[in-house]
């Protein structure tokens, strides 16, 4: 098992030995924080929130008639309401945490290869990380 640490969160990373892929725990403290975007082009990564909310962003560009078309979307993930969302290689993700201590679960179904790990700069995809008062 390995431990990371930075002003973002503190992960476990690859805390059970499995022979494919691995497993990882981010503690998240802080809600000012955007931690976005990078994509995978092999990996496919699974996300649970086992406590707090996080606000996921999912995106993706295409390139039509050589101009780079961006799309982007928000999810949400909550222990109030647990699911799994299911990442695929290609699309762009990255998240906000909504409530301090918040805890997110993660598998992805390959070992950390920094080959396969794709950023892009918030913003790119004309996002709003904001949340509305309701």
């Amino acid at each position: 098992m390995k431990y990371h640490e930075d002003d973002r969160a503190q992960r476990l990373l690859d805390i059970f030995p499995v022979e494919q892929g691995q497993i990882n725990v981010s503690y998240i403290n802080s809600t000012k924080h955007i931690v976005a975007w990078h994509k995978h082009n092999k990996q496919t990564d699974y996300w649970i929130c086992l406590k707090g909310s996080l606000k996921v962003g999912w995106a993706t560009r295409k390139k039509v008639n050589g101009v780079y078309k961006n799309e982007c979307e928000f999810k949400y993930l909550s222990d109030k309401n647990p699911q799994v969302l299911e990442i695929p290689p290609g699309i762009y993700h990255g998240y906000k945490a909504l409530e301090p201590g918040t805890i997110l679960a993660y598998y992805v179904t390959r070992k950390y290869d920094p080959t396969d790990e794709h950023r892009a700069e918030v913003g790119d995809f004309d996002e709003d990380w904001n949340t509305a008062n309701k």
